[in-house]
């Protein structure tokens, strides 16, 4: 361990603006949740996407409140929906998110199994742009459909020769007795951190319609975009109308422990919400509902504050690594708190996600598991104090010399 880990280890929590920056390596080392407890104290968690920040007072408050009336029963209600369509007027300048046309769902994952249910069947192919969110994979052939990969572009954005040469594929592979095939779009993308534009995303919806394909979008991480750059919700561009989202305050405000989450359809698919079985609404938690909700509504100073502490970090971890680390090629991105890391050049394989924890010990997500495009890659957690990104890179550093000798 080095000297930097020693004064982490013995710091306290600050009451510092920056929710970044309140709380010491002790304090976090006091959780239990899966970043906290699946690896040895010994070891630095910059993997799963937790945030080390302590809870928004807003929504602290609100969950208090709930509990100290036994107001813990099943989830009702539109005021989740409410306040997201509020926040995406303000924040989003989009006031196309009807309430009428949202439900409530456990959360983002298993509200993306719920739509792709809706508009397609078992044997129907579901495209998706790799590199990208494990779980993509695993829940979709989980479902008995197959996935077919539509990789990004080197810049890491949609490129759309292979999109396009995706769908014809899923039209021609589509189950005989349903045909209907669907695009999962990750929006903004994870892990890559990219923002798709308007134009992007048009051209998207062209071609899924073109195509016959149904849109379901993943954008869990709207609410972690930088200010400098415009989070374009899918159900408002042209051709967006018959698309589903999900959407939550989950990543945006370190809710994962709260699940909750919306279904919103586009007005041309409102039908097939519809058709969403009833029993679906009563999965979420009501303290999730009353913690979404709550954050949407008034937690808006407190997540200002989270996106200019991850702006700062992103250009510490780019100074980091182009002092420490330069054949580590990385470059910011304006959406989630996800650092996507092409450690290739380094020279230690496939998987430099097992060197850095085994010779580091520290733990990033392996580039491995999000596809193709993922060999080479680690994928690093940008939702901690500066201190601990520093830390990590002197021991990702270490690491490397050590493979060296």
């Amino acid at each position: 361990m080095t000297e930097a880990s020693e004064g982490l280890t013995s710091s306290t929590d600050t009451d510092d603006a920056n929710p970044l920056q309140r709380l010491s390596l002790g304090r976090l080392r006091q959780r239990t949740s899966m970043k906290w407890r699946t690896y040895p104290e010994d070891v630095l968690p910059l993997w799963v996407a937790e945030m080390d920040v302590p809870l928004a007072e807003p929504v602290a408050r609100a969950v208090t409140d709930a509990i100290a009336l036994g107001d813990t029963g099943y989830p009702a209600g539109t005021e989740y929906a409410e306040a997201l369509a509020e926040f995406a007027r303000k924040r989003w300048d989009w006031d196309g998110l009807a309430v009428r046309r949202t439900a409530i769902v456990p959360d983002v994952m298993l509200g993306v199994v719920e739509m792709l249910k809706l508009v397609s069947g078992p044997g129907d192919p579901v495209v998706v742009n790799s590199p990208v969110y494990p779980p993509f994979y695993q829940f979709v052939r989980h479902m008995g459909r197959p996935v077919l990969e539509a990789p990004l572009g080197p810049d890491g954005r949609i490129d759309f020769i292979s999109l396009e040469g995706a769908f014809g594929r899923a039209a021609r592979g589509a189950s005989r007795n349903t045909g209907r095939p669907a695009y999962l779009l990750c929006s903004p993308h994870n892990p890559t951190g990219t923002v798709h534009t308007a134009e992007e995303l048009t051209r998207a919806a062209r071609l899924a319609r073109a195509y016959g394909l149904r849109v379901v979008a993943d954008e869990i991480h709207a609410p972690l975009v930088s200010g400098d750059t415009t989070f374009v919700p899918y159900l408002s561009v042209p051709g967006g109308e018959n698309g589903l989202s999900l959407m939550s305050a989950s990543k945006g405000w370190n809710l994962a422990g709260l699940k909750a989450a919306l279904a919103i359809a586009g007005p041309a698919a409102a039908d097939d919400l519809a058709r969403l079985p009833e029993e679906v609404s009563h999965g979420p938690s009501h303290l999730g509902v009353i913690a979404h909700t709550a954050a949407l509504r008034d937690g808006g100073d407190w997540l200002d504050a989270v996106l200019s502490g991850l702006d700062d970090n992103r250009r510490l971890l780019a100074r980091l690594l182009a002092e420490y680390l330069p054949a580590v090629r990385y470059a910011p991105a304006p959406g989630t708190y996800l650092a996507w890391l092409d450690c290739r050049e380094l020279g230690i394989g496939d998987d430099p996600a097992d060197v850095f924890l085994r010779r580091g010990r520290v733990a990033l997500s392996s580039g491995r598991h999000f596809g193709s495009g993922g060999a080479g890659f680690v994928r690093l957690n940008l939702a901690t104090s500066p201190d601990l990104i520093t830390e990590a890179v002197l021991r990702m550093t270490a690491a490397v010399a050590d493979t060296a000798h």
